[in-house]
């Protein structure tokens, strides 16, 4: 017994030895890659003045003011104003004639832009142009010989791999954290066009616009954003990479804008319940539930139902992906798409157009009927289908059952169950009253979007 308790207690110590020593010897060492590379980071400052509001503006004080004790010194209703604020954020060179990469949301509406060297020199800086959809934004100081960062491929980074932050938080300059990628090529709400990447790197307000590097000391990333529910650094940090943030430099540095392609589609994620409606067999491609007329997408022939599997022979494995191929791609070039419709696989050839802004309209009920997903819908008069452009579909006056669970609800307008069309509340019934049928894939428009949700029907 005595024996074995010495062997336990020296292979104990043995495995707690191998243990500490192997997780050191895992640890990676910065120094260096600090050293070399943080002169090229940047922190930046911004003042916007006070602005008057126009009249009949309220001004609305900041919670922790005393408003009443204060209202006497403000300006009479109709003449308030923004009192003038600063803002902080970073940036890093991307060349040593003073061309500088940070966030459109750090200098964007401001009136002054002060950047600060490493070695403490300050300059103004010129806003060479700015880009909403990506947060990209490209600043110029007047100087030469200035240090930069070399720029990697993120293409090449993996989950797991560590990766640093250098930036200003709370204003506190060049502060270095460090950590993983957690995910890539992560979509985030309202964020089309970039592939974010994730990581676990501590992020906070002023390190916007920063570079984040690999162990290379190579620029693989810019820090944009963080989600949090207190406002501060909870884990998840995200970067622009940097092929992104680099090409819309290059196209603001050319021509003050930029340039994205288009199909004048709306898409949707393909779910496993989806594609089983389709008969896919693998949940992948973008679903088309909604295109513009007259779009290039109209124009080659492409249908509502139809999934986009490839895009100039690049497989969309996520619906995501789409609109970053037609962003990327060149107004006016020819693009190829490989799609599924009723079961095969077909080839289309698109003009790619230029992006902008689309707007839709909604509209309101008129009589009644049921069916076997729970939903009771009414016809659209004329009028109404004009309003919306469409020529056919049927609104939904109450959802139970399947349709409630699957999330439609009253108002909601039935275009189509899976590749069919949808003109009445009959047709729909009939549609859905297959006992064979066990699910099925129903074109819905809401407001000022339309999308494809999936039904589980009951026996």
């Amino acid at each position: 017994m005595k024996k074995w308790f010495v062997q336990g207690l020296f292979l104990f110590g043995l495995a707690l030895s191998f243990l500490s020593g192997g997780a050191s010897a895992q640890l990676p060492d910065f120094v260096d890659l600090v050293e070399k590379q943080s002169p090229a980071v940047v922190n930046i400052t911004t003042t916007q003045e006070a602005r008057r509001l126009k009249r009949g503006h309220k001004r609305i004080p900041a919670p922790e003011e005393m408003f009443d004790f204060f209202r006497k010194f403000m300006p009479p209703e109709g003449e308030a104003f923004l009192p003038p604020s600063q803002g902080q954020g970073s940036g890093f060179l991307i060349s040593s004639d003073g061309y500088i990469l940070t966030n459109t949301h750090v200098v964007d509406h401001v009136d002054e832009v002060i950047v600060k060297l490493a070695d403490k020199r300050e300059f103004r800086a010129k806003v060479v142009g700015v880009d909403s959809r990506t947060d990209v934004a490209l600043i110029k100081i007047s100087a030469s010989g200035l240090p930069r960062v070399m720029l990697g491929d993120p293409n090449k980074l993996r989950v797991g791999e560590w990766v640093l932050a250098i930036g200003a938080p709370f204003g506190f300059e060049n502060s270095v954290t460090a950590g993983i990628v957690s995910a890539i090529g992560r979509s985030l709400p309202q964020e089309n066009y970039v592939p974010f990447i994730q990581t676990d790197v501590a992020v906070n307000p002023g390190n916007s616009g920063g570079p984040l590097f690999n162990m290379k000391g190579e620029v693989v990333g810019m820090n944009s954003q963080i989600i949090s529910r207190n406002g501060g650094y909870m884990g998840l940090s995200f970067a622009i990479p940097i092929d992104v943030a680099t090409d819309v430099a290059e196209q603001l540095k050319s021509r003050g804008s930029v340039s994205r392609g288009r199909l004048g589609v709306v898409i949707q994620e393909v779910t496993a319940d989806l594609a089983e409606s389709f008969g896919l067999k693998k949940a992948e491609g973008a679903l088309v539930a909604d295109i513009e007329e007259g779009s290039p997408a109209d124009k080659a022939g492409l249908k509502v139902s139809d999934i986009i599997l490839k895009y100039n022979g690049k497989a969309i494995t996520n619906s995501i992906d789409l609109p970053r191929m037609v962003g990327a791609s060149k107004p006016g070039s020819r693009a190829t798409l490989s799609i599924w419709r009723k079961g095969e696989t077909h080839e289309l050839s698109a003009t790619v157009g230029e992006i902008k802004d689309d707007q839709v309209v909604a509209a309101t009920p008129e009589k009644k009927k049921s069916n076997r997903a729970g939903l009771t819908a009414n016809p659209l008069t004329a009028e109404q289908k004009k309003i919306l452009k469409i020529s056919g579909g049927v609104m939904v006056e109450n959802a139970e059952g399947a349709a409630g669970r699957a999330g439609i609800q009253s108002g909601d307008i039935i275009l189509a169950v899976n590749n069919q069309e949808v003109s009445s509340p009959e047709e729909l019934n009939r549609l859905l009253a297959d006992p064979q049928r066990k699910s099925a894939a129903l074109l819905i428009k809401r407001q000022d979007s339309t999308h494809y949700v999936s039904l589980r029907l009951d026996k």
